[in-house]
């Protein structure tokens, strides 16, 4: 059977041959179309199709652009402090440093015993002088203590930096002012602890270039005395290739204030030893 065909049309226009009579009303134009049953059916059938769904990119692109932020925001650290000029440490950065690492975990009398008093250090370096020089104005009778010196396990002064490449780099800075002094290496690199207990114990040794954790961890070992110690002097300045202080390394200023707090501070309050910034 074919399919019915309806005839329709639209508007109060209809040709004269239709035999139907005018409407009164507007003149408008007319439309006339024919519509099959089939094209019904498919005009029905777009009317229940759900509407499709739109994925907006927008959030990922804000993700891109965050990370991309962030990046930048990274990169911008080091220029800051390679554009930035150098300042030279003074005590009262030192003391600012100890004090935000303990906010909140100590108490009021616990934090005034932390503060050490002006005359416990020793004066700062300039920014001009080199290893050698400042050791020189420091401790300006060095080879009469070097002479007085006998006792095994202990040493006159400490200096401290934040790697084992640092260390070797100021032992080569140390020949001018070290004269005939012995210079012992303490850092964990290629070295185990028991070797440098046994370094201590067998002979005098008059210098220590190393690290805070090794250094600290000699003392809680009883493999170095703070007996005879007369200067402990932090590479305070010095900027490695990430233009980090030895302070801005998490790790190694955490390891240089539970070596202060083990000893070093009750014994710059003694007024036996005193603290510099190079």
């Amino acid at each position: 059977m074919g399919s019915n065909v309806v005839s329709i049309w639209y508007l109060d226009e209809v040709p004269a041959e239709s035999g139907i009579k005018k409407s009164s009303g507007k003149q408008t134009n007319v439309i006339k179309r024919k519509i099959t049953d089939s094209d019904d059916k498919a005009q029905k059938e777009k009317k229940k199709k759900k509407p499709t769904e739109c994925v907006l990119l927008k959030p990922v692109k804000e993700e891109e652009s965050v990370k991309t932020l962030k990046k930048k925001r990274k990169k911008k650290i080091s220029d800051v402090l390679a554009k930035s000029a150098p300042k030279q440490g003074v005590p009262a950065d030192l003391q600012q440093i100890v004090v935000q690492h303990f906010e909140n975990k100590r108490s009021v009398i616990e934090m005034e015993e932390l503060q050490l008093p002006d005359s416990c250090f020793l004066p700062p370096s300039d920014l001009t002088h080199t290893l050698s020089s400042y050791l020189k104005e420091i401790c300006p009778k060095w080879v009469k203590l070097c002479k007085n010196h006998k006792k095994k396990k202990s040493l006159l002064v400490l200096i401290v930096c934040s790697s084992a490449h640092r260390a070797l780099d100021l032992i080569k800075l140390l020949t001018v002012f070290k004269g005939d002094a012995k210079v012992l290496k303490l850092f964990a690199k290629h070295i185990k602890i028991k070797e440098h207990i046994k370094l201590l114990e067998k002979g005098v040794a008059h210098l220590g270039v190393g690290t805070p954790g090794r250094i600290k961890a000699l003392i809680d070992q009883d493999g170095l005395s703070l007996e005879s110690l007369k200067y402990l002097v932090l590479d305070w300045n010095w900027r490695d290739q990430k233009l980090r202080r030895m302070m801005d390394i998490p790790e190694v200023k955490k390891e240089t204030i539970e070596l202060l707090e083990g000893g070093i501070t009750s014994a710059c309050r003694a007024g036996s030893m005193k603290l510099g910034l190079f």
